[in-house]
């Protein structure tokens, strides 16, 4: 794991006596900050901050933590079901690292993909490609812009003991934050079932009246540099090289252990921007062990300086399975289509209900 990836980890979620004294030195700041965080809230509930009207209707997807909770291959699967209910629908992301805007633009060839921190000005730019909903990837906290609903995530691979603010912890605002939202969507990767149903209710506590919805971002097929297929199970028993630059490394390196993967793990900070000659070293370590895995978000940044003559890299794709909660999904979704102008509804289109999508990480 390098440097940065692991000083963030210790820091915010070990237990060692360094940790808990560097936590214990930033909680100061970290109570400035809540406070900031909520001063900010209370002068857009009272309308001294402005919230700008979209030029599109919008869902927006996010959440309350730095990362690591499938934000990007949740978002790539709401606008996939816009779609399938007939809408056209765009992605407007701020577009911090490059690996974001390529993993939708390989998800969804189909939907535009614009980036830019103003999400007025890019839904604007939406609209004018022919777009007729946005989804707003990482929006929660974005309150200048309107949405029609939020959709926000939480990772059960993540849940924390204690709910620390940035810097202390990772986290951007407290739980009483989702009494906003339109649904709150547990996510989990290697979690269980019990596991996520435990933080559905004490997410449910935290703000009463808000559904929650529990969703399994499950590995599909590994895919090789030639879109080939390669089922999880018939790389059961192998040993191979894992890199990744995802803000949960641990939860992917966990899911191809129950897959009976034997990763070796090397993580990276998340949106790592890799040189050739770090893509050079890889490969040559990755070829000690006999393979390269790594997720979607990864791939699109290793592919196209992998050394032609270096070890298979393979990347696993994901898939969104909404387990329970649809009803408060689908929902969110009709408000959105329901909140299009008449001009740019079709006067009807056939409905597609599925919860399935292949994804990045």
């Amino acid at each position: 794991m390098s440097t940065d990836r692991a000083l963030a980890e210790r820091l915010w979620w070990s237990d060692d006596a360094m940790s808990v004294i560097a936590r214990a030195a930033l909680t100061p700041l970290s109570a400035i900050y809540g406070l900031a965080m909520g001063l900010r809230g209370q002068l857009y509930d009272a309308g001294v901050f402005r919230t700008n009207a979209l030029a599109l209707p919008a869902l927006a997807v996010g959440n309350l933590s730095v990362g690591g909770t499938g934000k990007t291959p949740v978002a790539a699967w709401a606008a996939s079901q816009l779609a399938a209910r007939g809408a056209k629908p765009a992605i407007v992301l701020r577009g911090y690292g490059e690996d974001e805007p390529l993993v939708h633009r390989t998800l969804n060839p189909d939907v535009p993909v614009l980036t830019d921190p103003d999400r007025v000005i890019g839904a604007a730019k939406a609209a004018a490609l022919g777009a007729t909903v946005v989804v707003l990837d990482d929006a929660f906290q974005h309150r200048a812009a309107a949405r029609v609903a939020d959709l926000v995530l939480v990772s059960a691979d993540q849940w924390p003991r204690h709910w620390r603010l940035l810097p202390a912890g990772p986290m951007r605002e407290p739980l009483s934050a989702l009494r906003r939202a339109r649904v709150v969507m547990v996510t989990r990767k290697a979690a269980s079932m019990e596991t996520a149903q435990a933080v559905s209710r004490a997410l449910a506590a935290a703000a009463p009246g808000v559904p929650v919805a529990i969703a399994h971002l499950a590995p599909d097929d590994a895919r090789d540099a030639n879109g080939i297929h390669h089922a999880l199970a018939s790389l059961s028993g192998r040993r191979l090289f894992a890199i990744t630059s995802i803000a949960d490394p641990r939860a992917f390196a966990a899911q191809l252990a129950q897959a009976g993967i034997s990763a070796q793990l090397n993580a990276f900070a998340d949106h790592h921007d890799f040189s050739e000659a770090q893509v050079s070293r890889l490969a040559r370590e990755a070829a000690l062990v006999g393979g390269a895995i790594c997720t979607l978000k990864d791939h699109v940044k290793l592919a196209p300086l992998w050394p032609r003559e270096g070890p298979p890299l393979l990347y696993v794709t994901q898939r969104v399975d909404v387990q329970s909660g649809s009803e408060a999904v689908e929902s969110a979704l009709a408000a959105v289509l329901a909140a299009r102008t008449p001009s740019t509804q079709p006067a009807r289109s056939a409905e597609s209900h599925g919860h399935r999508l292949p994804s990045s990480d």
